[in-house]
């Protein structure tokens, strides 16, 4: 595990058992980021294999799990604490299972229909966004679909303080305490956003058909890719 990694793990640590309950304070389009990503996980069967990548407390996978609940649903994640919430989370479903591991470096070894991931993906450097982009696409069948519920960067310097002005001032203005907005400011330094464009590119780079951002807001997206 990295230095990078470590960190990440331990401030996710650190804020597991909040971390659900500030969701809708500090995603500011909290209900459309999730309802799309949840609405464009398509498949042609009504038991999925579903892999959650970074899955923290499982909050994607339990919109997914409504729409497929035969589904059979992997959720890997590097903090152990936010996968503690998870497995509470779905405690009475036997179709759920759960890996500690760094992602990045988990070689996968049976082919889902459908991959997942939200607001996890920022936290690697572009090469390694590259190399998990093309990890995915060869765990996926024929037809599965990965999408990808994250941040990115600005393309410019000037758009890029856009994003984070807007952002800013709406976590300041949402009802968390001080210590919680601090908190939230100190996880963001951990971040390594890439571009919408270069992840587009490196998505279509590994081999994914019908690549597309499905939907934008400022700096949160839902980004498509069919095998």
């Amino acid at each position: 595990m990295s230095f990078e990694s470590n960190d990440v793990k331990l401030k996710f640590n650190e804020n597991a058992s909040q971390y659900d309950s500030q969701r809708k304070k500090l995603i500011p389009c909290f209900d459309d980021f999730y309802s799309i990503a949840t609405s464009i996980a398509e498949t042609t069967t009504n038991n999925p294999s579903i892999l959650d990548i970074g899955a923290g407390t499982g909050l994607l996978s339990s919109f997914i799990l409504d729409k497929f609940p035969k589904a059979n649903v992997t959720l890997i994640d590097i903090s152990e604490k936010m996968l503690d919430v998870a497995k509470a989370r779905f405690k009475d479903n036997p179709n759920v299972r759960f890996i500690i591991d760094d992602y990045t470096n988990c070689k996968f070894d049976i082919k889902y229909d459908v991959v997942i991931s939200s607001l996890s993906i920022h936290h690697l450097s572009g090469d390694e966004k590259k190399q998990l982009y093309h990890n995915i696409y060869s765990s996926l069948n024929k037809n599965g679909v990965f999408i990808n519920a994250d941040q990115v960067l600005g393309e410019s310097p000037f758009i890029e303080s856009l994003y984070k002005r807007d952002w800013r001032y709406k976590v300041e203005n949402s009802g968390l305490s001080r210590e919680e907005i601090l908190s939230a400011y100190e996880r963001a330094k951990l971040d390594k956003m890439s571009t919408l464009a270069d992840q587009i590119n490196w998505l279509q780079d590994s081999g994914f058909l019908d690549v597309d951002c499905v939907y934008k807001y400022f700096n949160f997206v839902v980004l498509f890719g069919r095998k």
